[in-house]
């Protein structure tokens, strides 16, 4: 465990190898699970701002979704997620030609439409962060479905900080991911 100012990092985020494979998932993670992408309180209000924007590159059954459920919706835990289609994928997903998932948000964010990439959440991905009181927790989740990731980030020799770099950075800034670094490459591998 690697402790930096606020927040309580799992050794597997250093000890383990991770670099998306979308040619072999294909954007499974926008299927599989109980919920849609998990949204941060503050998304809420950017996702309402920015919704006509993203919207045109949307599916057809994904903007019925959001008018049936909403632009998100709240768990038992009070908790904020995107809707999803019939229990399945994100709203905001759309396939490819090829027949991988891509994300509306961000699509319309490369388009220039808006400046909010995606939900921090989908973009830290295989990093889960839970909040405590004064501090969070960065956990690795582990998944069968992102086995081709493991492979692929072992294969190339890069960890999980160093595949996350961009959003760790839009999370925490870049003095903390600097520092980060510098822990990670002090601590002893477990590997």
């Amino acid at each position: 465990m690697i402790v930096l100012q606020n927040t309580v990092i799992s050794d597997d985020i250093r000890d383990n190898f991770f670099v998306c494979n979308l040619e072999k998932c294909k954007g499974d993670c926008c299927v599989e699970g109980d919920l849609g992408a998990p949204l941060a309180d503050d998304e809420l209000a950017i996702l309402a701002e920015s919704y006509e924007h993203i919207k045109p590159y949307m599916t057809g059954a994904g903007k019925l979704a959001v008018e049936e459920q909403g632009l998100y919706v709240q768990d038992f835990e009070g908790d904020y997620s995107t809707p999803t289609i019939d229990n399945r994928e994100c709203a905001y997903a759309l396939y490819d030609e090829q027949g991988i998932l891509k994300c509306a948000i961000e699509q319309a964010y490369y388009d220039g439409k808006i400046s909010w990439k995606k939900p921090i959440s989908c973009h830290l991905y295989p990093i889960r962060v839970t909040k405590y009181d004064g501090f969070e927790a960065l956990n690795y989740d582990r998944w069968s479905i992102c086995a081709s990731a493991c492979n692929f980030g072992k294969d190339l020799g890069v960890r999980v900080y160093q595949f996350l770099k961009e959003p760790l950075i839009r999370k925490y800034g870049e003095d903390w991911y600097n520092e980060l670094t510098e822990l990670m490459e002090a601590e002893p591998e477990k590997v």
